[in-house]
């Protein structure tokens, strides 16, 4: 059975980019989760060293903080997911982030998927369907809700890797069907049985 990581590896495993899982510590720690599977150097300069699958499980393995977040969290990205009590201030630094969170998302699916394709999710968006669809529509532009402005939704559901997308009309939920698609993932619309709200089904699209 392979032995836990250390105190010190799991706090370089914890601070890892919550986007790329880019590594930062000391050449010996970082040897020593790439021995161990839990990462991988990067062949291009300037070589650095980023979570593996495995590496990703054991960061997600260790408890969220509760919302809204702590200000330890401050500077930490996340996408919006659309209802939340405090979202983030809007405007262009907002943009730049979620450009940025994007463009490193893109590159994460380059370096991970084995064919290097960028048109199709890697593991990480497969193990944070919320946040990695989330993050597609932010980037495309789509408003999310909250406040007073009405937007889209994304949620969980207990279907593995598919998560349920809420608009306020039917051309924005189409919008954000076509977007989705565009960013690789698969969608479907159905209608909720008890609210008859329609709604999409998306899911990282394998091939």
């Amino acid at each position: 059975m392979t032995r836990p990581p250390t105190a010190a590896q799991r706090r370089v495993i914890e601070a890892a980019d919550p986007v790329t899982g880019r590594l930062r510590g000391t050449e010996t720690q970082l040897a020593a989760l790439v021995k161990r599977g839990l990462a991988f150097r990067h062949p291009r300069p300037p070589h650095d060293h980023f979570l593996t699958p495995a590496g990703h499980r054991i960061r997600e393995a260790v408890p969220e903080p509760p919302a809204p977040p702590a200000p330890d969290d401050a500077g930490v990205f996340a996408a919006r997911v659309g209802g939340e009590e405090e979202p983030p201030a809007s405007g262009p630094a907002r943009r730049r982030e979620v450009h940025s969170a994007w463009q490193g998302l893109l590159e994460l699916r380059r370096m991970t998927n084995p064919d290097g394709a960028v048109d199709r999710p890697c593991g990480w968006e497969r193990t944070h369907l919320v946040r990695a669809a989330a993050l597609a529509l932010e980037a495309a532009g789509h408003r999310p809700a909250g406040g007073d402005a009405d937007g889209y939704r994304v949620r969980a559901t207990p279907q593995p890797e598919a998560v349920a997308v809420y608009a306020p009309d039917p051309e924005t939920l189409a919008a954000c069907a076509a977007t989705l698609e565009g960013a690789g993932w698969q969608t479907g619309e159905y209608t909720a049985p008890r609210t008859r709200a329609r709604y999409l089904l998306a899911s990282p699209r394998r091939v």
